[in-house]
């Protein structure tokens, strides 16, 4: 059987859409369909009901699918096995598929990915930016070999997740905001204080700045603070620059900042660091090459 079958299938199966998995495979939709077609002839069965919504598996389509994801992990491992006896020379090669949120992808990966290559450059490393959710989700259906998540907190069903650090967390603003003079007094802002400020804080789904506007609004004892939300770090970090507003970050984001003044730290509140988990699922085949990277991920982070 041909496995580019399956994987047609199983991607499919997972984004219940024939145009997003046509776009995940680099195919045209009516290729991705006339692989469908194909395997369901082959098999003398009915994979998925077509519905105006997209495409929903049968029952015989949600048993072939744990077969097919078991046939797909097994052709993994012979390819890495081939791969470590014979021509790779015995190098771990292989592609990983990692995802994190945009915090630890701006700032600490770069420099995973650098030193991969000169350890393990027959690894190639497929990185999405994704939030804690869809992370999840996306181990669950094995379309992400490894996660790393920013939670304080982080148990899941079926998935192993490894506390790798701790990320400090700083509350910034310009120089030239008002908050910045309170840095030369002996009293540092409270609570009440910040819930007054105007903040730009990374997109909701940021546990830490989602924990943080908890805070702020439990301390609001007027109108509430007005808080702008970007799905970008770069966006905040131009928006705090400019004046307009305070944001607390990630000190990795905004160390440069910090050091050329371009940024100034606001005296206030501790914040405690939030813990990044490396998290992966626990039933399914770790290859060499996610283990390299596994093994890699510790060395880029505080201890």
């Amino acid at each position: 059987m041909d496995t580019r079958l399956l994987r047609t299938f199983v991607t499919v199966a997972r984004t219940e859409n024939l145009t997003a998995a046509a776009e995940r495979l680099h195919l045209v939709q009516s290729t991705v369909t006339a692989q469908v077609q194909a395997l369901e002839k082959d098999l003398d069965l009915r994979l998925f009901d077509r519905l105006p919504r997209g495409v929903v598996l049968t029952g015989a389509g949600r048993e072939v699918l744990a077969q097919a994801e078991a046939v797909l992990e097994a052709e993994a491992r012979l390819r890495a096995v081939a791969a470590s006896a014979g021509g790779s020379g015995g190098r771990v090669t292989g592609r990983v598929v990692l995802s994190a949120g945009e915090t630890l992808v701006s700032a600490r990966l770069p420099g995973v990915i650098a030193a991969l290559r000169r350890s393990h450059p027959g690894v190639e490393v497929d990185l999405r930016t994704m939030g804690t959710t869809a992370a999840v989700a996306a181990l669950r259906t094995g379309e992400l070999d490894l996660a790393l998540l920013l939670e304080d907190e982080a148990a899941f069903r079926d998935i192993d997740c490894t506390p790798l650090a701790g990320e400090p967390l700083v509350l910034v603003c310009s120089p030239e905001h008002p908050a910045a003079a309170r840095s030369a007094t002996d009293s540092p802002t409270d609570w009440a204080e910040l819930a007054r400020e105007d903040y730009f804080l990374h997109e909701q789904g940021c546990s830490y700045s989602d924990s943080f506007i908890e805070r702020l609004l439990a301390a609001a004892t007027g109108a509430p603070p007005r808080i702008t939300r970007f799905g970008s770090l770069e966006a905040a970090r131009s928006c705090v620059a400019a004046g307009l507003g305070l944001s607390l970050l990630a000190r990795a984001n905004v160390a440069d900042a910090l050091r050329s003044g371009r940024l100034t730290q606001v005296p206030g509140p501790q914040f405690p660091d939030v813990t990044v988990h490396l998290a992966r699922h626990r039933r399914r085949w770790l290859s060499p090459a996610a283990a390299a990277l596994a093994a890699e991920l510790p060395h880029h982070f505080p201890h």
